[in-house]
């Protein structure tokens, strides 16, 4: 189907993020500016960036797709994704943005005194970034394809281009608007709609939308796979721990001006979230209404994209329409941003940076080397989801958070709360939380789900490989005391004192 409207949609949601994002240009001018927009974001601003660039592709489309497909234990996604912000506010949100990093590899090295843990984490934080950005480009595409029936490639191109010329525009102080106002956008597009096909829906007479008994049964057989209570508990334990360990989460934290600061700003993001989810379960049930059974070619995905024309006619349907895919765009441009973002960082501190400064001085390499990393950092996702097939939008998110929760999280929470950590406990817990989960999901998707208690703990292996990752570091940091740096005590001193009693230390930036 082709709608120009929502084509119209899409353009204006593309021309207001590059707007947004040029003020940026006017406003960075330091690297800190670049990398954490000056430490001077507050709160209320703080809270809604985040919401924008955590609110996915995967929750403004997937998440409806999956209930809609597998009932109501899909709900567990989002209770997980705003979990792992409770869990972050507690624990690490204040200590984390004392740490004065840019990037998280800069907070394993303070932490640490490791430049080979510093590396890893590096590694660790272009291939979450990566596997989480080639959704967001196939999402992209699969959108504007429907919409406006374009190439399957345009869609992602576009994203890829918006998000090149917001991120190195200004950096994080450009993507910090963009993706406050993005968060609203998308509240307002996915709400609208949902309010206007229900009340369609009954000024037709029609009853209320009844769906199957085992569509709202809890922990069935009615999603993919058996074993659904451990299936469920996998997914819970991905998304509540890969919240704190995804990188563009956490040098968000980093934008704060102190640590009371990263607390506000966390409540403020559940409240957020908890009112965006609310959403996507209307269009599920919406969807069992209009398509009792998923037409062959038409993917889950593309439910709530479809539904408006299904239950109303004409222009009013276009509208409704074009709302959607405007906001589905901005799910994917503000998710990107903050991917690229943090990407994009660790792209130009590990491997451009050192070698432009060879040849120039000062700050300006760090600025130039930025906007080259920011090319870099969306232009070989989107060539990868070019040649590779697609998933479901929700699927693929989740391998990310399963690689993030298995390897930053147990490093981030003992190197916040444990003093015994060596460096050779945090090597050993990310290697093998790292293995152990890309091992498990790769075999998943070369041969497909297996069946049984073997193809659960490798479809969902969360509940085991993040536990051994944790045990691995515990232990090796047990058998090597020696490697406990010497700094220990003076960088926890610094992660754990108020702000107006902390006093600068080195190791830490500032």
């Amino acid at each position: 189907m082709s709608h120009p409207l929502s084509l119209a949609a899409v353009v204006l949601v593309c021309l207001t993020t590059l707007v947004v994002g040029g003020l940026g240009l006017r406003l960075s001018r330091r690297t800190s500016d670049f990398y954490v927009a000056g430490r001077t974001v507050s709160p209320r601003l703080n809270a809604s960036a985040i919401g924008g660039e955590y609110l996915s592709a995967a929750s403004f489309l997937g998440v409806a797709g999956l209930v809609y497909g597998s009932g109501i234990d899909m709900l567990w996604l989002p209770v997980g994704y705003t979990l792992g912000y409770l869990v972050l506010l507690v624990l690490v949100a204040a200590p984390m943005r004392r740490s004065g990093a840019y990037t998280l590899p800069d907070f394993a090295e303070a932490r640490l005194g490791s430049r080979a843990v510093r590396l890893v984490s590096s590694f660790l934080v272009v291939a979450i970034g990566w596997l989480y950005l080639v959704p967001q480009f196939q999402g992209a595409g699969l959108t504007l394809t429907l919409v406006t029936g374009a190439p399957g490639w345009v869609g992602g191109l576009v994203v890829m281009v918006v998000v090149a010329a917001a991120v190195g525009a200004g950096g994080m102080r450009s993507i910090t608007f963009v993706q406050a106002v993005q968060y609203w956008v998308k509240l307002t597009a996915l709400a609208v709609p949902a309010f206007a096909l229900l009340f369609l829906w009954f000024r037709a007479g029609h009853p209320a939308p009844t769906v199957p008994p085992d569509w709202h049964a809890p922990l069935s057989t009615n999603g993919p796979g058996d074993h659904p209570a451990y299936r469920t508990a996998s997914t819970v334990v991905a998304l509540c721990l890969g919240t704190m360990g995804l990188p563009h989460v956490l040098v968000r934290y980093y934008t704060n001006p102190d640590g009371v600061g990263a607390r506000r700003t966390t409540v403020t993001v559940i409240a957020l979230l908890g009112l965006f989810y609310l959403l996507p379960p209307v269009y599920g049930a919406l969807g069992r209404v209009v398509y009792p059974v998923l037409p062959d070619g038409v993917r889950s995905d593309s439910i709530v994209l479809r539904i408006p024309g299904e239950l109303a006619d004409g222009l009013s349907g276009d509208l409704l329409t074009a709302m959607l895919a405007g906001g589905a765009f901005a799910a994917f441009l503000s998710t990107a941003s903050g991917l690229a973002m943090s990407v994009t960082g660790v792209l130009d501190q590990e491997v451009l940076r050192p070698r432009l400064a060879r040849f120039t001085g000062g700050d300006a390499p760090s600025v130039r080397g930025f906007r080259y990393a920011a090319v870099v950092a969306v232009v070989l996702p989107y060539l990868v989801s070019r040649v590779t097939e697609p998933l479901g939008l929700a699927t693929t998110v989740g391998l990310a958070f399963a690689l993030a929760a298995a390897t930053f999280a147990p490093l981030i929470i003992l190197g916040v709360w444990w003093p015994r950590l060596s460096v050779a406990g945090a090597m050993a817990g990310l290697v093998v939380g790292g293995v152990s989960t890309v091992l498990a999901l790769g075999t998943t998707m070369a041969r497909g789900d297996l069946g049984g208690w073997a193809g659960a703990l490798l479809a969902n292996p969360a509940l085991w490989a993040v536990p051994l990752a944790w045990l691995t570091a515990v232990v090796v940091s047990l058998a090597t005391p020696r490697q406990v740096p010497a700094s220990t005590t003076r960088v926890l001193v610094r992660l754990h004192t108020p702000e107006g009693v902390a006093v600068a230390r080195p190791g830490l930036r500032d």
